[in-house]
């Protein structure tokens, strides 16, 4: 019998293109500064990029149809009074945005539908709670109103944003800069990379460490990591000798990778994006000109490299369309908003078959933008599993939650006292966190006298 010589999969010959010049947003003046974030985020309505700005930190939101050349005089959003690090969509409501700074704040913004049509300098909300520069920001992906953020402080904050109080704080577990935070599929665990060359499973409500994994790269740079299916932990990091590298790990025996591969040997952090619905992997390098993909299996190597889509410019950043947002009856699966100096460019990853009727099998049933539980509700302990949408008839589901989620999101704080105070077992939780904050605000006023003593 003939040997199987080359692996079979669906998504072997997935290929990318960018789209014509005339669809990109051009003229727009991408953000100088080198942190390592994506400085893009997109969602079916908006995309938003982290933009140069004079005084203080801006980012640019364009509605997906204002393609061409953008007026130097556009609208920003603008609130910030230092630069801008990290933005991100809340995935439960399309015109809700939250952005970290460099002024150790973070700021919920609402964007009008149809775009700014003056600078927004007013947040929503406004979360204060760090004590340095904000770089991480991430959205819970089913409880509603909950937002992780970590900082140069080394601490990562949980906040209940509709009331805009800091619920959570984990800040005796990282000694060092935090590279990167995100959530699993449902939100029940966070996973962090650290510059002690730790990677951390943490429990987010407790803010204990579940799991975690000395030096899951040798290499000294910044390591990247995210949840894949089956509660796997993908990295990109580097070896000793500075080569890129990516990694499978099984977070139930910590101890050897199921598969480590050599990369490269470029320069720039890979920023991975996971589709669970594909179990395809992106890598996209920070200054690099290629996006890599690889599909995510049971069986070894376990990361099966599939291709790479190749351009002639270099990436300052990269946003991600959620499943939602991509036209099915063209076959898309992966819609990446590349950032160059002065434009962001649109890539879609598309699956060559010739009929235009819907493709069940590269379209499972995807997270929609429905929350399934709140955030007072998940932070007392209930779970929230992601509410599954069918992308057959388009993303029609938009349509029907924009009202509801728009109305809890936008309750402010003087709305969510009233709430509290027919809830007793929530004001009893809240004057814990409060009496806590005050130990944690003593405990630093301490740690700076002493300081101010030393010089």
């Amino acid at each position: 019998m003939a040997r199987q010589v080359v692996r079979a999969s669906k998504f072997r010959h997935v290929f990318g293109q960018a789209v014509k010049a005339d669809q990109c947003y051009d003229d727009i003046r991408i953000s100088q500064m080198t942190w390592d974030s994506n400085f893009c985020s997109v969602n079916p309505k908006f995309v938003a990029m982290i933009v140069d700005a004079s005084g203080g930190g801006a980012f640019m939101v364009l509605p997906l149809n204002k393609t061409g050349r953008i007026d130097m005089s556009y609208p920003t959003v603008c609130g910030h009074t230092g630069p801008v690090l990290d933005i991100e969509w809340c995935p439960h409501n399309d015109n809700i945005i939250a952005s970290g700074s460099e002024d150790c704040s973070v700021m919920i913004w609402e964007i009008p539908d149809g775009g700014l049509i003056k600078p927004l300098t007013e947040p929503v909300v406004m979360l204060e709670g760090h004590s340095k520069r904000v770089g991480i920001i991430s959205w819970h992906p089913t409880a509603h109103n909950v937002l992780l953020s970590a900082a140069c402080d080394n601490v990562v904050i949980l906040w209940n944003v509709a009331c805009g109080e800091a619920v959570v704080r984990i800040e005796s577990l990282h000694s060092d800069l935090i590279y990167s935070a995100c959530w699993n599929q449902d939100g029940s665990q966070i996973l962090t990379s650290c510059k002690d060359k730790m990677l951390r499973v943490l429990d987010p409500r407790k803010g204990t460490v579940i799991a975690e994994k000395e030096k899951p790269h040798e290499g000294s740079r910044p390591v990247r990591a995210v949840f894949v299916s089956d509660g796997k932990i993908l990295t990109t990091g580097f070896s000793r000798m500075s080569e890129r590298q990516v990694a499978l790990w099984d977070p139930k025996n910590f101890g050897e990778p199921l598969t480590l591969q050599e990369l490269d040997t470029s320069s720039g952090v890979i920023l991975p994006f996971f589709d669970p619905d594909t179990s395809i992997v992106y890598l996209c390098g920070k200054g690099d000109s290629s996006i890599r993909y690889f599909e995510v299996t049971d069986e070894a190597p376990y990361v099966h490299y599939l291709s790479m889509y190749s351009s002639k410019e270099s990436q300052k950043g990269m946003g991600y369309m959620p499943k939602r947002g991509l036209e099915v009856n063209k076959c898309e699966i992966a819609r990446f908003y590349k950032l160059h100096e002065r434009k962001c460019e649109p890539i879609v990853m598309t699956v060559p078959r010739k009929s235009d009727l819907f493709q069940e099998d590269l379209y499972p049933d995807t997270i929609g933008p429905e929350p399934s539980v709140e955030a007072s509700d998940w932070f007392s302990g209930k779970e929230g599993k992601p509410i599954l949408i069918s992308l057959k008839d388009g993303f029609v589901a938009t349509k029907t939650k924009e009202f509801k989620v728009h109305k809890s999101v936008m309750s402010t704080t003087t709305a969510a006292s009233v709430h509290r105070q027919g809830d007793s077992t929530g004001v009893n939780s809240l004057q814990q966190e409060l009496r806590k904050l005050k130990v944690a605000v003593e405990q630093l006023t301490k740690r700076v006298e002493s300081l101010e003593a030393k010089n």
